[in-house]
């Protein structure tokens, strides 16, 4: 169990990890990922295809990673979700605090939009399974 934790937790931590490398450091997708096309000289096409297997592989770890939480108990469940939730608050303070005022209201803005798409996702969710009840 404490094994099967420990991974969720790493692997829960590797965005932040990320996120915190300095600019100049190896990072995955964003400008690193549009170099190394660069580096490539990927056609559009193939340019397509790689960040479709990208994405593929990024649905795959989240799915991996939400089967090892779901056999987490609730109380550990509802721990790392307060957790997450708190650190992806401060972050977005940090973050907020560096902006200007325009800035500050545009990242707003996006925040607000962000959480409008999730509960919309959310909702798609939960008429999905109703569906699938149904079938």
């Amino acid at each position: 169990m404490r094994k099967t934790l420990t991974a969720v937790l790493l692997a829960m931590t590797l965005p932040t990890l990320a996120m915190a490398m300095p600019e100049d450091g190896p990072r995955h997708g964003g400008e690193h990922g549009s170099r190394m096309f660069k580096e490539l000289d990927l056609s559009k096409q193939q340019h397509r295809e790689v960040r479709k297997l990208m994405g593929e592989q990024m649905k795959s770890r989240h799915a991996i990673t939400q089967r090892y939480l779901e056999k987490l108990p609730a109380a550990e469940q509802k721990a790392m979700r307060d957790e997450l939730k708190a650190a992806k608050d401060k972050q977005h303070s940090a973050i907020r605090a560096l902006l200007n005022p325009e800035q500050q209201q545009a990242f707003d803005e996006h925040q607000k939009k962000m959480q409008e798409r999730r509960a919309e996702h959310m909702q798609f969710k939960a008429w999905q399974a109703e569906q699938a009840k149904k079938n």
